[in-house]
């Protein structure tokens, strides 16, 4: 009966050992995964696990902040279109109207020191308006 149990002991080890390096193999690959998902180890193959989770926490941090950055520039970009729409309105308008294209360039004076919002310099919004006309 005792080597029966003894076996059973030994499978039951065994089995278990089987599952363990399983376990340590699939975080061992898991952290081969990170460590090239981060471009500043890529290739590093001395890095450390504390070293791969410290880079790899570092660079999310980046890529979040760059995100937020890049955003940022599609909201000013959004604003930045929604003022040249507006403007092609009021030019096509203009147009129509026979308004000169000094009234106009007054006009969009008064409105740039009320948009201040725009990256855009009212000479740089002037040229523009030129370029449109001359088409």
């Amino acid at each position: 009966m005792r080597s029966d149990d003894d076996q059973d002991d030994a499978e039951k080890r065994a089995h278990h050992n089987a599952l363990e390096r399983k376990r340590r193999d699939h975080i061992k690959d898991s952290f081969y995964k990170l460590r090239d998902s981060v471009p500043t180890l890529r290739g590093e193959k001395s890095a450390s696990r504390a070293q791969v989770l410290k880079r790899a926490a570092d660079y999310i941090q980046y890529m979040k902040s760059k995100t937020t950055s890049h955003l940022r520039d599609i909201d000013d970009l959004r604003r930045q279109n929604s003022l040249l729409e507006a403007q092609i309105r009021r030019l096509e308008k203009t147009r129509v109207g026979n308004l000169t294209l000094k009234d106009y360039s007054e006009d969009i004076s008064v409105r740039d020191s009320q948009e201040s919002d725009s990256s855009y310099s009212e000479s740089e919004m002037v040229e523009g308006m030129h370029q449109v006309y001359s088409n």
